[in-house]
């Protein structure tokens, strides 16, 4: 399984703007089923980075 991070959401709905814009999208794809899993959806402007430790966790 292949974790993967989309980055360039930009949601107007949102506050601010610039690099800390917009939302981001963290899913695991499993090539072997050809299934993809959402793992995580955040807001940038409120949290920077994705929970590794967590991910490594269930996915690792």
């Amino acid at each position: 399984m292949t974790i993967y991070k989309a980055k360039k959401f930009a949601c107007r709905a949102l506050k601010g703007s610039g690099a800390n814009s917009g939302i981001r999208v963290i899913y695991a794809y499993d090539e072997a089923q050809d299934k993809i899993e959402l793992i995580e959806i955040y807001f940038k402007g409120d949290k920077e980075n994705e929970d590794k430790q967590r991910i490594n966790k269930i996915y690792g």
